[in-house]
């Protein structure tokens, strides 16, 4: 990839953006051809992926840039509706870019599959049993995929846990079994799905219990990745902010949101800001990644900030994000929907841990900015700044009115529709 054809990449019109993907040999120059009508869902498939379809729903699709993570360049599709979030994304990335990237590490991509039991006799001697059967257990389950166990993945471990009875929610004993799954390069839902289903008569006669039910769980903490960021002070100095200031106020920031939790979920909503827009743009399910990654933020009891925000023992800043992500590169909507295989293709084919070291570096990104931000000049310079832009349009502005509109906006005393409006109106007059 040759980064110098991406400079500027916003100032660019779309006609120049798509040039600039071809000079930089992002894409092709017969993927330029027609580019934005390859992007789009076509109605024949959108109408075999859910139920009822009647049409499809725009996002706007953008790219994150100056990513450099475990050494290598990547230029970021994602998929949002929020203005503000790629450039933040962008602009830290480039910070964090000078100082060396991002570094991450991936942990085995193992999902588990749950079978709750309840009525069981003996809670403790079932769970000896289940757990002497293990091997016998994980045989079964393969045996009902035997397609994922040829590829080198299939189930690897079993494990028991015992959830006493809850009298405030008339809840009975569980034992609960829980099967790890190497699902390779799929998410693996389905493919979890068929093995616990497959496995749930034995596991009830084993236990003489009866199993409620045999679904995987999206608290996916055996599939976890982290990404870590290093900077030193100097490429913190901000406009009347020193890089040593910057610094403490971001961690005190940080550590604000690792106590409060009010602070938390907003904190760890700009996260996902960065992880849900890749997630969507590479065809997986966000509703999934959020169930997990916010159930993860909650581990301690409290729910808390995903990132850790400290000073290391030369003063630089360290970053650090940790989050479950299982996310795949084949199968469900990954395979037929266009805008996710460009996505594929812009990053390189990566496989399903390279796509998670990605999302993580940029939800860590998009914390960098989002913290820097509020701590110095405040959250909302830089994000009215773009949604200027919004109340041009939604004002009636078109063409080269937008700019004109949006520029007279960043500079009113009043930045809303009804401001954008008089000074669209002005410009028509």
């Amino acid at each position: 990839m040759k980064k110098t054809f991406l400079s500027k990449f916003y100032q660019k019109t779309l006609t120049e953006r798509v040039k600039a993907l071809v000079s930089a040999e992002v894409i092709s120059e017969e993927d330029a051809i027609d580019f934005n009508h390859k992007l789009q869902l076509p109605n024949e498939i959108a109408n075999h992926m859910i139920e009822n379809q009647i049409a499809t729903y725009g996002v706007p699709l953008g790219l994150g840039l100056n990513f450099l993570i475990d050494n290598k360049d990547y230029v970021i599709p994602m998929a949002t509706e929020e203005p503000s979030v790629i450039a933040a994304a962008s602009f830290a990335a480039k910070t964090i870019n000078h100082a060396g990237g991002f570094t991450t590490t991936v942990q085995n991509r193992t999902m588990i599959g749950q079978i709750p039991l309840k009525d069981v006799p003996n809670v403790d001697d079932a769970e000896k049993v289940i757990l002497a059967h293990a091997e016998q257990i994980i045989e079964r389950a393969n045996a009902a995929h035997p397609s994922i166990v040829k590829r080198g993945g299939g189930a690897t471990a079993i494990e028991t846990r015992i959830i006493e009875a809850n009298d405030t929610y008339n809840s009975p004993t569980f034992l609960v079994v829980h099967i790890h799954i190497d699902t390779l390069e799929a998410m693996g839902a389905n493919i979890v799905n068929t093995m616990v289903e497959a496995i749930k008569p034995y596991v009830e006669s084993l236990t003489s219990g009866t199993a409620i039910m045999g679904i995987l769980t999206n608290y996916a903490t055996e599939c976890l990745v982290t990404s870590i960021c290093r900077m030193p002070v100097h490429l913190l100095e901000r406009s009347g902010f020193a890089g040593e200031e910057v610094r403490d106020r971001i961690i005190e920031a940080c550590q604000f949101a690792l106590v409060d939790p009010y602070r938390a979920v907003t904190h760890n909503k700009g996260i996902m800001n960065g992880v849900d827009a890749v997630v969507l743009a590479s065809g997986n399910d966000t509703r999934a990644i959020e169930a997990g990654v916010h159930a993860y933020a909650a581990r301690s009891g409290q729910y808390r900030s995903l990132t850790n925000w400290t000073k290391a023992e030369n003063g630089d800043l360290l970053g650090e994000l940790t989050i479950p992500l299982p996310v795949g590169t084949v199968g469900g909507s990954i395979s037929i929907h266009p805008t996710a295989q460009f996505t594929s293709q812009v990053l390189g084919s990566p496989t399903a841990k390279e796509l998670e070291s990605i999302i993580a570096s940029v939800g860590l990104a998009q914390n960098f900015s989002a913290i820097r931000a509020l701590v110095t000049e405040g959250i909302q310079k830089g994000h009215m700044g773009l949604q200027a832009k919004s109340l041009a349009i939604s004002a009636g502005a078109k063409g080269d009115q937008i700019d004109k509109v949006t520029e007279q906006l960043k500079q009113a005393n009043n930045m809303n529709v009804t401001t954008a409006k008089e000074l669209l109106s002005k410009l028509t007059d």
